[in-house]
C-alpha cells in the first residue's frame, strides 16, 4: 500500500490564482486521483471501466445502457423500493451509466453517510437483482426514449450521421439501443453483459470533497475488493472515419436539421489543445465565432449553429449541428462550407487567438465548482490518459500558441471538401 503523501503532486495553478491539488491514493492495487475540501461536507467518488456499448453484441445494442440503469433497481435483500429508500435516507446520489466506450458508476454523499454509500454501491454491483418487474420497467423507460430521440429531424439525422461514420462497428450503433433490440433482450444478456464489464482491474476511480487520502485508502478496498478478479473484454478498436459525403433523408418538416463533421485528432496528438482552439474560433465559441457571425448575424439563415470535437475511443471527431428552413439548407451548406475553407487556408487571427486564450485559461475554474463536477473532471482526464500535472500546464500551453502553429493545425484538421452531411428534412435544392 503506498501512502498518498509520497506521491502528492503540485497543485495545478494558472495565472488567476486558481489551483486544484491533486493527489494520488492507492491501495490494493487500484490507484485513484483525489481533490481534498474540507469546506462542505460532502464526498463524490466516481470510476469507470472501458467498455459500455463498445462491448454490446450486434443486434443487442443498448444492453449496457439497461443493465446499468438496473443497477440501481434493488441488490442482495433489497427491492428496488427499498434499495431507493435506503439512498434517500441517507440523502445518497448513486448512479450507474454505459457510454459508447465506458462503463461508470458513482455516488455523492454527506461524509456522515459514506459509510452506507459504500455498502449500496458495492451491493449494487456485486449482488444486482434484476427483478423482472424492475426489468420490464426499466426496459420500457429506455424503449420510449429510444422512440423519442427518432421524433424529431434532428435525432434522425444524429444516427444516420454515426452510423454512416462508422459501419459495421459499435460507434456507428446507439449507445443505448433502439426500440427494437431493446425489445428483444433476454433477462441473461443482461446478466453477461455485467459480468463482462464489472471487474476489478481497469477501474479508474477518482474523488472529492470532504475525504483525506487515508480514508480513501480505507475506502478503495472496502468498495472494490469484492468485484470478479480479471479486466473487462478489450474493446473492438475504432476504426478509421468513413468519409460518405452528404445524405438527405425525407422527414415531413418545415425545418431541416444539419449534421456535419469529419474525422479529428486522437486525444494524444500534439496538437490537440491547438485544434480545440482553432474549432472554438470557428464553431464553438457562442456568438463571437466565425460561423455564428456568417450563418446568423450576418444572414439570419439559422437561429444558432456550432461544431466541436466529440470524443470517442480517446480519438475526436468534428462534428457540428444547425438547423433551418428547408428553402435555406443550400445556402446554410454553402456559407458553413466558405468558412471551413477560409480557416482552412488561413487560421485564426492574432485577436481572435488571444480572445480564444483568454476564454478557455479564464473560464477554466467554472469546471470545478461542486465535488461532483470535479470529481467527474478527473475521471474525464484519467480516461483520456493525462498525466496529474496536465491541468498545471494548460493555461502555459495555451499562451505559448502562435498563429503561425494554429494555421497548421487548421490546415491540417480541417478539409472543406472532405466534410460529411446529413440533411434530415425537405431541404430544397439537395
Amino acid at each position: 500500500m503506498t501512502a498518498a503523501s509520497d506521491r502528492d503532486v503540485n497543485p495545478p495553478r494558472n495565472e488567476q490564482g486558481f489551483s486544484l491539488p491533486i493527489q494520488v491514493v492507492e491501495a490494493d492495487g487500484i490507484s485513484a486521483w483525489l481533490v481534498e475540501d474540507q469546506s462542505v461536507p460532502v464526498v463524490s467518488i466516481t470510476w469507470s471501466w472501458a467498455g459500455g456499448a463498445a462491448l454490446d453484441p450486434a443486434g443487442q445494442e443498448g444492453t449496457a445502457a439497461l443493465a446499468a440503469a438496473l443497477l440501481t433497481e434493488g441488490a442482495g435483500s433489497l427491492r428496488a423500493v427499498e434499495f431507493g429508500d435506503a439512498l434517500r435516507d441517507q440523502a445518497i446520489s448513486l448512479n450507474f451509466s454505459a457510454d459508447r466506450d465506458s462503463f461508470e458508476g458513482g455516488f455523492r454523499a454527506l461524509s456522515t453517510a459514506l459509510p452506507e454509500a459504500v455498502r449500496l454501491a458495492r451491493l449494487a454491483m456485486q449482488e444486482p437483482r434484476l427483478d423482472a418487474d424492475a426489468v420490464e420497467r426499466v426496459r420500457a423507460r429506455s424503449i420510449a426514449a429510444a422512440r423519442r430521440a427518432l421524433e424529431t429531424p434532428r435525432g434522425q439525422a444524429v444516427r444516420a450521421f454515426w452510423a454512416q461514420a462508422f459501419p459495421g462497428h459499435s460507434a456507428g450503433r446507439p449507445s443505448g439501443g433502439t426500440a427494437e433490440s431493446l425489445a428483444g433482450l433476454p433477462a441473461e444478456a443482461l446478466r453477461a453483459a455485467l459480468a463482462r464489464q464489472v471487474h476489478r482491474e481497469g477501474l479508474l476511480v477518482t474523488a472529492s470533497g470532504a475525504i483525506t487520502p487515508a480514508a480513501l485508502q480505507a475506502l478503495l478496498p472496502a468498495l472494490f475488493s469484492g468485484l470478479p478478479a480479471g479486466a473487462p473484454q478489450p474493446m473492438v478498436p475504432l476504426p478509421a472515419f468513413r468519409a460518405f459525403g452528404q445524405q438527405v433523408l425525407a422527414v415531413a418538416s418545415p425545418q431541416s436539421a444539419v449534421i456535419f463533421g469529419q474525422d479529428g485528432l486522437a486525444s494524444s496528438d500534439p496538437d490537440w489543445e491547438a485544434a480545440q482552439v482553432v474549432l472554438r474560433i470557428l464553431a464553438g465559441g457562442g456568438f463571437s465565432s466565425r460561423l455564428m457571425q456568417s450563418v446568423r448575424e450576418q444572414r439570419g439563415l439559422s437561429y444558432g449553429i456550432g461544431a466541436g470535437l466529440d470524443l470517442l475511443f480517446r480519438h475526436g471527431v468534428v462534428i457540428g449541428s444547425v438547423a433551418t428552413e428547408n428553402a435555406r439548407v443550400a445556402e446554410t451548406l454553402a456559407v458553413t462550407r466558405e468558412e471551413w475553407a477560409r480557416m482552412a487556408a488561413e487560421g485564426p487571427t492574432e485577436t481572435e487567438l488571444a480572445d480564444a486564450v483568454a476564454f478557455l485559461t479564464g473560464s477554466m475554474p467554472l469546471q470545478f465548482t461542486d465535488s461532483r463536477r470535479v470529481a467527474e473532471t478527473l475521471l474525464m482526464l484519467r480516461q483520456n490518459g493525462r498525466s496529474t500535472d496536465w491541468l498545471a500546464g494548460r493555461p502555459a500551453r495555451l499562451r505559448a500558441l502562435t498563429q503561425e502553429r494554429l494555421a497548421k493545425v487548421a490546415a491540417r484538421v480541417l478539409a472543406p471538401d472532405g466534410l460529411s452531411v446529413v440533411v434530415a428534412g425537405q431541404p430544397a435544392g439537395l
